[in-house]
């Protein structure tokens, strides 16, 4: 069975980092797109970021400069590296294989304050 647990989140000024990590037990995630995706209270899940096998990166225009996805495939790890924080960003984090029918994790809550 697949799990996938978020962790590294926690409570920041705006204009700080943090970074996030998604770690994978039950299988090898170096051949899938990896994402992350965010939902703030009262909303809905939104990609934030994705990462495909070979590297490859693309981002949420609101991501864009700030954030930074990357993968170690020998931790079987994924990374969400967040700079210059902002209030908007304050959400609850999650990652997954885009499109699959993994079952979302318990994700790391992020809050920036102003």
């Amino acid at each position: 069975q697949v799990r996938l647990v978020e962790s590294g989140g926690g409570l920041v000024q705006a204009g700080g980092s943090l970074r996030l990590s998604c770690a994978a037990s039950g299988a090898r995630l170096n051949i899938y797109t990896m994402a992350w995706y965010r939902q703030a209270p009262g909303g809905q899940r939104e990609l934030v970021a994705r990462i495909t096998s070979g590297g490859s990166t693309n981002y949420a225009d609101s991501a864009k400069g700030r954030f930074t996805i990357s993968r170690d495939n020998a931790k079987n790890t994924v990374y969400l590296q967040m700079n210059s924080l902002k209030p908007e960003d304050t959400a609850v984090y999650y990652c997954n294989i885009p499109l699959s029918t993994l079952p979302w994790g318990q994700g790391t809550q992020v809050t920036v304050s102003s």
